[in-house]
């Protein structure tokens, strides 16, 4: 869906796009480019399907595939892993490709919420109270995993530590619901953290791009009103139904808005991210910012957060599409 939004907001006269699709067993195939195709239709989300045009590209930058040609950029629009976790990326280095947003390791980073929480202790933001599970623990002792993950403190969210777009994330009240939780968990990725829920705080979000000489800078801000039978965030809210509501700009005094931009840029600096990210946080009632995560590659529907923030702050959808293509342009590939 979001491949689809910044297909339509490329202009044609500036770019010529070529569009690969992903099959969910990992065929790489081009697609026509037409973003009708990649939109939600009676509630049924988009896929990509095999087709007689399959592509491969070459990790030899001196080899380019004769169904592509010469690339200048790739804009990665993939969540979740093999996407937004350094793979695609490492293999887009190899190739000597150009990309949209973060390298090999802030994306490696920024997928694993364990590692990015101790990166974001380490440059002085505040990290809420959680827990790691490992495979190797829960298999081999599930009843320290559980006490360990019950001292967090109730309610909890139990989430894969490597998983995009909110899946497999469980809000879990007493330790009667933990077990159940981490096994769905487990379903995306055998690695899970369990997080101290925030009780009666705002959940404010902060989109960072940078300039032309990369620079962080830090878009107005957002805010999550979940309503409806969401108890948070989830896939469906996000993306299957209007019961949440997306404040832009955030309704927040001109300190704690300033705070949590500065942040922002502080975290996508600890990380080392490029291009764009969206910074994730929750203020609290005494105004005390809490941070929850970055996202290296956000959603990209004219909807979403991202592009709307953005939009917020002077810079609309197609002019912010065409600054990620250029940065990336600007940035290249290897060490930098």
């Amino acid at each position: 869906m979001s491949a689809g939004s910044i297909l339509r907001a490329l202009d044609p006269q500036s770019f010529e796009t070529v569009a690969i699709g992903i099959t969910p067993d990992g065929g790489w195939f081009l697609q026509d480019v037409d973003p009708d195709l990649l939109r939600i239709v009676d509630g049924v989300v988009p896929a990509v399907a095999a087709n007689d045009r399959p592509v491969v590209l070459s990790a030899d930058p001196a080899v380019r595939s004769a169904e592509l040609g010469e690339i200048d950029v790739v804009f990665p629009v993939l969540h979740g892993p093999w996407g937004e976790d350094g793979t695609i990326q490492g293999l887009l280095e190899m190739s000597g490709i150009p990309y949209v947003g973060s390298g090999v390791l802030a994306s490696a980073v920024a997928m694993d919420k364990a590692t990015m929480k101790a990166l974001f202790a380490s440059a002085g933001l505040e990290v809420g109270p959680y827990a790691v599970i490992t495979d190797r623990q829960w298999r081999s002792d599930r009843e320290i995993s559980l006490r360990r993950a019950s001292a967090v403190g109730f309610p909890v969210f139990v989430k894969p530590a490597r998983a995009g777009s909110s899946q497999g994330i469980s809000k879990v009240h007493s330790i009667e619901g933990l077990e159940s939780a981490i096994e769905a968990a487990r379903a995306h990725d055998p690695r899970v953290v369990v997080e101290a829920g925030v009780e009666g705080a705002r959940e404010i979000e902060c989109g960072v791009i940078e300039d032309e000489i990369g620079v962080p800078c830090a878009s107005r801000c957002a805010e999550i009103i979940v309503g409806g039978s969401h108890e948070f965030y989830d896939f469906d809210a996000k993306y299957l139904d209007d019961s949440t509501t997306l404040v832009v700009p955030a309704e927040l005094d001109e300190a704690l808005e300033s705070e949590v931009r500065r942040q922002a840029c502080l975290a996508f600096e600890a990380l080392g991210c490029e291009g764009l990210a969206r910074v994730d946080f929750f203020t609290d009632s005494s105004g005390g910012v809490i941070i929850n995560e970055v996202n290296t590659m956000p959603g990209f529907t004219p909807i979403s957060m991202f592009p709307r923030m953005w939009g917020a702050s002077g810079l609309a959808y197609a002019e912010l599409v065409a600054h990620l293509v250029r940065d990336a342009q600007r940035r290249g590939t290897g060490l930098r």
